[in-house]
């Protein structure tokens, strides 16, 4: 069912649990806290969800359906942007703990082995945005590689990991660069 077409009270416990699953992590936040939080009867959730692993599984959905559709105006519609200014816009736009992206994130560590059919929509994103960026350093260098798209990936990773430590300085920009470089 898409998102949309959710009744209110489904898309409550949606938002719900997207902001609880952020801020405690996966394991930490169980379902009757999720109804509490979202003001619904345990039937309600048990209606639309059916399992914690469902609204997991929906959760990333709509995290992954909201960063392709920023991800695709980014490389597709905003076409007077240089390439450089693609990646980075693409990059911020996922290196950033308060964005979209930092709940697939978090289920990278969290869910593999608990929810794998959840997991599967953080492995499709992911999968599709290597390809994204792989068409996109295309565009302009021939001799680019799948490989330099999973760089570009695992440098986003780092960044997160590292604005995950409240002890280290803010080195976005700095591992950003050092792909570009890297990159020519």
């Amino acid at each position: 069912m898409p998102h949309s077409d959710l009744p209110f009270r489904a898309l409550s416990v949606l938002h719900t649990s997207r902001f609880l699953f952020n801020k405690y992590g996966f394991h930490n936040v169980g379902v009757d806290r999720i109804i509490e939080s979202a003001k619904v009867p345990k039937a309600t959730f048990y209606n639309y969800f059916h399992s914690k692993e469902r609204l997991i599984e929906m959760s990333l959905t709509f995290q992954k359906d909201g960063l392709k559709e920023k991800v695709i105006s980014i490389i597709y519609i905003q076409k007077e942007l240089s390439l450089i200014e693609k990646l980075r816009k693409i990059y911020f736009l996922h290196a950033d703990l308060e964005g979209l992206y930092h709940l697939l994130f978090k289920a990278i560590f969290e869910i593999a082995k608990t929810h794998p059919k959840a997991y599967q929509v953080v492995i499709e994103y992911r999968n599709w945005l290597i390809n994204e960026i792989y068409k996109l350093l295309l565009t302009t260098n021939a001799n680019a590689s799948k490989q330099d798209a999973h760089m570009f990936l695992f440098v986003i990773d780092g960044a997160m990991v590292q604005l995950l430590d409240p002890k280290k300085p803010d080195e976005r920009e700095r591992l950003l660069e050092y792909f570009l470089v890297r990159l020519g």
